[in-house]
């Protein structure tokens, strides 16, 4: 992993619940709220403090270990390896949409040539309607 060498570069100790949480995270098949990431570790490491596993998240987020985005008012993390990308995200039924990291680059490009602006579009949550809730709510003709 990756972030092992980030963490050693820092001076940072991979402990055995920051490799727990990594693995969980890493091994998991999409995003996991931090309450399934804290049920997993107290299952596997029982007396576990959840304080202990917020603060792993925090600390492995601002090292860009893992990223974290709301989706429908949750918080949800991924690992970093799995790249960057966004998530449309149906205000009506939740339905969500994983879209390219490329999405935003012209956006990107343009604020950095116009405005000499950096800006950070790597893991987007984008509400609105998905097709199916848009023909539910358009009156019929």
């Amino acid at each position: 992993m990756s972030c092992t060498i980030t963490l050693k570069e820092k001076g940072l100790k991979l402990t055995p619940q920051r490799r727990l949480i990594l693995e969980i995270i890493h091994d998991s098949e999409g995003h996991l709220t931090a309450e399934e990431i804290i049920e997993y570790v107290q299952t596997r490491v029982p007396g576990v403090n959840k304080s202990t596993i917020y603060r792993t998240l925090e600390l492995l987020e601002g090292l860009d270990c893992v990223f974290r985005s709301e989706i429908s008012g949750r918080h949800v993390y991924h690992h970093a390896e799995e790249g960057h990308h966004h998530h449309a995200v149906c205000r009506s039924c939740g339905k969500t949409i994983d879209c390219d990291e490329d999405l935003f680059s012209s956006i990107e490009r343009t604020l950095e040539s116009k405005f000499g602006f950096h800006a950070d579009l790597h893991h987007m949550v984008i509400p609105g309607l998905c097709r199916n809730c848009q023909q539910k709510v358009q009156p019929a003709k």
